[in-house]
């Protein structure tokens, strides 16, 4: 922004040119300057140095203090505002951190597959192989996502809420820290880091950096292959493997954990146990805050399974009044979810629901989020 002194507020330009004043008045130098008010004539007003100035009001509202740069003098010199320095808030600095650093959790799962397999595991360290152990342990279940309970009990382990369950002083930290997800990659990143001091994680591919993940919306996440030069005995390179992805995944439950701080929803990633493998459950959860909807949930969801293949479904909860929408990939398996839509209905009759809507169709919805304009300064 340039401003342009028309005459001194109580001298002359010329009169205050040839005064001791003038001698800080030169091409490039910087002034201390702030506002003074508007005069009667609509002027503003400026201290700038040991003199007061008028000129034409800026189109945008100048700080309380700020600098000025001289760039030219004369009888109308004209000065540069130097803006003040705006340190940008923590949030977003972590993201920006975050967000080329992570990544899904598919890699990681594939990876912790082919190590199980591997018989030269049994000779990495013995302070490695518990760690590795844990983080298979607190993959779920279908059987525990299945029970509302153990739904809950796999959210409540995510990764997304660790610091605050920590941070109660009732709860066990040790027994926490061992069936949390986050606890888990923390344990064995550090470690990791410690086996592999010369090798840290990375973003080296160049590739664009994602946005973050309620930007994204649900997405589903299929298994990921190992390539074929990994599929041998070369424990030291899965291991070098792995020491990348277990950092991306950190990054990528610290990136939902941010965001959830700045908006109603939360992304959660609850890591599963199949059959062959292992998948990835998405869950988006978003209360609705409008006054006229006291108890309003979404919870949106997403799988992809090899025998079935993308599943997505949105489920929208007013008061007792539910609504469940699902879509399909494949139209074997638009089939078989319809054909579960009766005993679907007496469970839910059984629990007291109104079931306004019950629908399955073929292909997956377009990805989209309602915040999608949240964080963009965090791309910048």
């Amino acid at each position: 922004m340039v401003i342009q002194p028309t005459s001194f507020a109580a001298l002359t330009w010329a009169g205050a040119a040839s005064g001791s004043a003038a001698e800080s008045w030169r091409i490039g130098t910087v002034l201390a300057a702030r506002p003074l008010g508007v005069n009667p004539d609509g002027m503003m007003v400026l201290q700038i140095g040991a003199l007061a100035v008028e000129a034409e009001a800026p189109r945008s509202q100048l700080p309380l203090q700020f600098q000025v740069r001289v760039l030219t003098l004369g009888a109308q010199p004209q000065l540069e505002v130097i803006m003040p320095h705006t340190p940008e808030p923590a949030i977003q600095v972590a993201m920006r951190e975050r967000l080329p650093q992570q990544n899904g959790y598919a890699p990681l799962l594939a990876t912790l597959d082919a190590l199980a397999q591997r018989p030269a595991l049994r000779q990495l360290p013995a302070y490695l192989r518990p760690a590795l152990a844990l983080l298979e342990h607190v993959v779920r279940t279908p059987a525990e996502v299945t029970r509302g309970e153990g739904l809950r009990e796999a959210i409540t382990r995510s990764g997304l809420f660790l610091e605050s369950q920590l941070a109660q002083s009732h709860l066990d930290m040790a027994a926490l820290s061992q069936e949390d997800w986050k606890g888990a990659l923390l344990r064995l990143a550090s470690l990791l880091d410690d086996y592999l001091p010369a090798r840290r994680a990375s973003n080296s591919s160049g590739s664009e950096t994602p946005p973050p993940l309620q930007q994204r919306g649900l997405l589903p996440q299929p298994r990921v292959a190992l390539p074929p030069e990994l599929l041998n005995d070369d424990v030291d390179a899965l291991l070098s493997r792995l020491h990348g992805e277990v950092h991306a995944a950190l990054a990528r439950v610290e990136v939902a954990q941010l965001e959830a701080t700045t908006v109603p929803a939360w992304m959660i990633e609850i890591p599963l146990q199949g059959e062959n493998g292992r998948d990835i459950l998405q869950i988006q959860l978003e209360r609705n805050v409008e006054a006229d909807e006291a108890s309003a949930w979404t919870l949106g969801f997403t799988l992809d399974l090899p025998a079935l293949g993308p599943v997505q479904g949105e489920l929208q909860l007013r008061d007792l009044r539910l609504g469940v929408r699902l879509w399909a990939e494949r139209a074997t398996t638009v089939h078989k979810l319809e054909h579960l839509f009766g005993p679907l209905r007496q469970q839910l009759a059984a629990t007291g629901l109104i079931l306004d809507q019950l629908s399955c169709q073929q292909g997956l919805p377009h990805a989209s989020s309602p915040h999608s304009a949240i964080l963009l300064k965090t791309m910048a």
